[in-house]
């Protein structure tokens, strides 16, 4: 009796597998005609009875619903794409090399190239958070290529996720990441520039043609050093000092010129308090490149930043001599003369009626219209460079008003009108 209770027990075994094969296939087939919606349905008849099935089956399953997944995705249902996803690697998981892995595999390398040109049109309408999520399914999908996180850790950077970014160097910076590639390049013959081709029947068609010389194979640059400077600065904009300086230097050991590392550098000297080592470092910025305006606005900033007023409007009149309209410069170096209202007409509304008081009223009157005046040719600089700048153009018409100026506040004013209209 027991044995007959067995043979029937394995009997229904084998109906229910045979069931569940039937309608993967089924499955299989729907998808492969363009039948997304009766393939999830076989899906959904065989699912209940996955438990009983032997694992070669449920590879044969998940491999199907990865397809099918992928297949009603496209490029815009992320949530589709990742379910594709841990189905593929659910199929090779519970049979790394069984009959349906390369199939699994096969579908992954699909599911990647969906998921890339998904994060290519997010970064396109910069969407950067779904892109960095897209590119992060894409590496685990295929960690071998960890050019995907490098790319998912740079959209978090530009989604201004500074944490996410961070947390994606850090394992970067770990796995050794380089992305070093070798690249297919030839010489042109009339400009001598080396350009790199995308792949060697591109380069050979035109050294045949004459066009291009010396065909060659060369090595990209090691991003490392990018992503250590961005860690590194990462780590100082978040207050990970410590952190910070050691990540400085193996950093500038890669970048001994980076301008941007020798202020992250100056930024720490600043908030420990260290001037010697502070002033030295800018000296060292400074003579990088002693000519370009770039770098004294930059300066300028990082100073302001730090809450150096004087050493902010010093270097970006130093900008200025480089570069006199320099719109930048200018506008903060009117934003710095125009901090300082706010003092003087809090003043002057405390003040009462004493002979005292309307002679310092009087002072402070003066000391307002001098800041004005000394405000109007950053302005006028600014919007020589930069004429549609709304912003700017109102303050400057609002300064011509207190001043009197009324050619120039009429002027102003319908150049003022004229923006808005196009806004």
């Amino acid at each position: 009796m027991k044995k007959q209770i067995m043979i029937a027990g394995f009997a229904l075994m084998t109906a229910i597998s045979f069931g569940q094969k039937k309608e993967i296939r089924k499955a299989e087939k729907a998808v492969k005609a363009g039948e997304i919606g009766e393939a999830m349905d076989q899906l959904a008849e065989a699912e209940p009875m996955l438990a009983s099935a032997d694992n070669e089956l449920k590879a044969y399953y998940y491999a199907i619903k990865g397809d099918v997944y992928l297949a009603n995705s496209g490029k815009k249902d992320f949530e589709g794409l990742k379910t594709a996803a841990a189905s593929f690697s659910k199929s090779l998981e519970i049979e790394p090399d069984g009959d349906y892995a390369e199939f699994a595999k096969t579908g992954m390398q699909n599911l990647r190239v969906q998921l890339v040109n998904g994060a290519i049109d997010d970064q396109n309408s910069e969407n950067y958070k779904q892109a960095a999520e897209k590119l992060y399914v894409s590496y685990t999908v295929s960690p071998a290529d960890t050019s995907d996180l490098y790319y998912a850790a740079g959209n978090l950077l530009n989604a201004k996720d500074y944490e996410g970014a961070l947390s994606y160097y850090e394992r970067l910076i770990d796995l050794g990441f380089t992305n070093i590639k070798s690249q297919f390049a030839a010489t042109n013959k009339e400009t001598g520039d080396v350009k790199k081709f995308a792949n060697k029947t591109e380069r050979d068609l035109l050294v045949v043609s004459g066009e291009y010389i010396k065909p060659e194979m060369v090595k990209s640059e090691s991003v490392r050093p990018e992503i250590l400077r961005t860690a590194t600065l990462i780590y100082s904009n978040t207050g990970q000092l410590e952190k910070a300086k050691a990540m400085i230097k193996e950093a500038r050991i890669a970048n001994p010129e980076d301008a941007s590392l020798i202020r992250a550098e100056a930024d720490i000297a600043y908030q420990e308090k260290d001037m010697d080592r502070y002033n030295e470092l800018m000296k060292e910025i400074i003579a990088t490149d002693p000519n370009n305006p770039e770098i004294y606005y930059n300066l300028g900033v990082g100073s302001a930043q730090n809450g150096d007023t004087e050493g902010a409007m010093k270097y970006y009149k130093k900008a200025l001599e480089l570069k006199p309209d320099y719109s930048s410069a200018n506008i903060n170096m009117a934003a710095i003369l125009l901090a300082n209202e706010s003092k003087i007409v809090e003043e002057m509304n405390n003040l009462g009626t004493s002979a005292a008081d309307n002679k310092r009223y009087d002072e402070l009157k003066q000391e307002r219209t001098q800041l004005y005046t000394d405000v109007v040719p950053y302005l006028e600089n600014a919007l020589k460079s930069k004429p549609n700048n709304v912003e700017a153009t109102r303050t400057l018409m609002n300064i011509y008003s207190t001043l009197g100026m009324d050619d120039k506040f009429k002027a102003t004013k319908a150049r003022l009108a004229e923006l808005e209209a196009k806004n």
